[in-house]
Formats: C-alpha cells, sequence, structure tokens
C-alpha cells in the first residue's frame, strides 16, 4: 500500500474527503518526522515504536571490485514493532472489526441543519418576559 492508497482507505472516515484525510496523513507523518529529527522515540501503542539510530564508521566491501572501503558514520530510523502487532502479524491474535466509517453528512443537510439552529436561536432570543 503506498501513501495514495492510504489516503482513499481513509477517505470513508473522514465523509469521503480525501482532501481531509490527505491533510490527517500529512500532519500524523510530519509529526513523527519532526520528532524523530530531534531524537525523540515516537511510540504508537499496539503498533510500534519509531527511533533514531546512530551508526558508527566502519569497512565495507565494493561488491563489484572487491576493494575495501570506508563508509562514514550516519543517521538511520529503527522501527520496533509492537507485541501486540507482532502477535497479530503471527496469527497468535485475531484482529477486531475495523472501526466503521463515519456517517456521510451531505452539505445539503447541513445547511438545513445550520438553518434549523439559527432559527431556534432567533426564536429564544426574541421571546420577552412580560413582568409579574
Amino acid at each position: 500500500m503506498n501513501k495514495t492508497q492510504f489516503i482513499a482507505s481513509l477517505a470513508p472516515h473522514f465523509n469521503g474527503s480525501k482532501k481531509e484525510a490527505a491533510h490527517a496523513v500529512e500532519i500524523v507523518f510530519d509529526s513523527i518526522v519532526r520528532n524523530i529529527q530531534r531524537g525523540e522515540d515516537v511510540t504508537i501503542n499496539d503498533f510500534g515504536k519509531f527511533k533514531k539510530v546512530d551508526r558508527k564508521a566502519r569497512k565495507g566491501r565494493n561488491p563489484f571490485t572487491g576493494e575495501t572501503i570506508q563508509i562514514k558514520a550516519s543517521k538511520k530510523v529503527r522501527f520496533l514493532p509492537a507485541k501486540a502487532l507482532k502477535e497479530v502479524i503471527s496469527g497468535d491474535r485475531k484482529l477486531g472489526p475495523a472501526p466503521k466509517p463515519a456517517p456521510v453528512v451531505k452539505p445539503a443537510a447541513k445547511k438545513a441543519a445550520k438553518k434549523v439552529a439559527k432559527k431556534a436561536g432567533k426564536a429564544k432570543k426574541g421571546k420577552k418576559k412580560g413582568k409579574r
């Protein structure tokens, strides 16, 4: 599954809006990347942990020439799957039902609901209490 397919699979949960689903995905990915870049671990319960790892400089070998080369120190991201994810993948744990998509609210229905709410608000404001 690529990013576009991922967004398309989330769209039903955003009333069919791929734009809103894409925005949510961008926010989540951006948050993960920014925290990892700062050196903080990102742990998502029952899914896994993303962490920044330092790799030391080392010697390697060019597979074509057999020549020994020096590989510079670098940083990389490591993903450590959570126990629950490992159990689901191995088949030891059943995956529950997928969450149901949000009910679709049509734009016309939204406008009508706003008009009714607005009229109800005016009716309350318009009533004056008499003196007793």
